[in-house]
């Protein structure tokens, strides 16, 4: 009987590119970066699949179907890591995998990297290829695959702020739509991209009153046009944001700079000053968090209290629904993916400057901008 290891190194030489799928260790991470759909698409195009026993399971995956769609199933996360030319991965590397990594191996996944300075070192000591979801640019300067995650974040964002701010789990007790008779609650978004967008979609159909603070004034034109009055929209200001988030009962953070550190919008001196039982979410954890009083949590543990003002900030909110997520990411990635199997790694990034533009580390270098400063390198 063959070995996976060995398999995978029969895999290497009759193809060229191996594609390892390895399971999240993230807490509480349910989604898979791999269809069955896309492996079948993958191994169409000429690749070879190894994809991790269960890896797909919490996203309703099961390991016949990748069989079926032509992978490999391998016991451990060891032997994905060890043999894979390219790791398809949802979530950056917790420390428990940098051993794992393979020199010159290269990573697709969200990276996050501004905020996550050992894994930088560990992926530079590694000289890993590695491209982030987040900095890969469409042809028209947008993010295609950092919009899902961001469509997927906004929505829950209003679903998780709603429910924190029941009685029984410490929050205020106000009802986001009302009732008859009754103020609805007060949502107020910071940032109009693609999650506040969104957080502002869900918030509006839930009836309550909702305000959105940008920069961007096309931004909140959009908004207001759509909305036709029923969104108020203000220019983002410390003297907006001061009073707009003073009257708040669900405070959303949703400012997000590709690849940088998220900004600090809203103070700690702002956050005191919110009605106690109050919710905040922040969408922007990931890169570090837009509220000052705002720190990561997980699904085990979502929510902390500070200055009597519920904080939620779990960094995969997605994976909450990795069915949904996981289809709206792998379809995303999926013709960036089949790009570098057809054309293989070196020539995709040379032919396509969007996906390039994802390439966060190479060769023991940082080359995305916003990653080295954020860094300090």
């Amino acid at each position: 009987m063959v070995s996976d290891i060995a398999l995978g190194v029969v895999i290497r030489v009759i193809n060229g590119m191996l594609i390892g799928v390895p399971q999240e260790t993230k807490i509480g991470e349910t989604r898979v970066s791999m269809t069955p759909s896309l492996c079948r698409r993958c191994v169409s195009l000429g690749a070879d699949v190894l994809v991790e026993k269960s890896a797909g399971l919490s996203a309703g995956f099961t390991d016949a179907e990748y069989r079926k769609a032509g992978a490999n199933i391998a016991t451990t996360a060891r032997k994905v890591w060890k043999e894979a030319d390219l790791i398809l991965k949802v979530k950056e590397p917790l420390p428990t995998e940098y051993s794992l990594m393979q020199k010159g191996q290269t990573l697709f996944t969200y990276l996050h990297l501004a905020a996550g300075r050992e894994l930088t070192k560990a992926l530079l000591k590694k000289r890993i290829l590695g491209i982030a979801y987040e900095t890969v640019e469409g042809i028209d300067g947008s993010y295609p695959l950092l919009k899902p995650m961001s469509q997927v974040a906004g929505r829950l964002s209003i679903q998780i702020g709603a429910y924190r701010l029941q009685s029984q789990l410490g929050g205020s007790g106000v009802l986001l739509g009302g009732i008859p008779g009754t103020m609805p609650g007060h949502v107020v978004v910071i940032g109009a991209g693609n999650s506040g967008a969104h957080a502002v979609q869900m918030a509006v159909g839930v009836g309550a009153r909702v305000t959105v603070l940008d920069l961007d004034m096309r931004k909140l034109e959009a908004l207001d046009t759509e909305y036709r009055g029923r969104v108020v929209t203000l220019m983002s200001n410390p003297a907006n944001i001061e009073h707009e988030v003073a009257d708040a009962d669900l405070l959303i953070g949703a400012v997000l700079i590709p690849g940088a550190r998220a900004p600090t919008v809203v103070s700690r001196k702002v956050v005191k000053s919110m009605r106690p039982g109050s919710a905040i979410v922040d969408i922007a954890i990931d890169q570090g968090g837009c509220i000052e009083t705002i720190r990561p949590t997980s699904h085990e543990k979502p929510t902390y209290l500070e200055h009597g003002i519920v904080h939620y900030a779990v960094p995969n909110m997605p994976a909450l629904v990795g069915r949904t997520s996981t289809m709206g990411l792998t379809q995303a990635t999926e013709p960036y993916l089949a790009m570098l199997v057809e054309k293989g790694v070196e020539k995709a990034l040379a032919e396509n400057k969007g996906l390039a533009a994802g390439v966060n580390t190479r060769d023991g270098q940082i080359t995305c901008a916003a990653v080295a400063k954020a860094l300090g390198y």
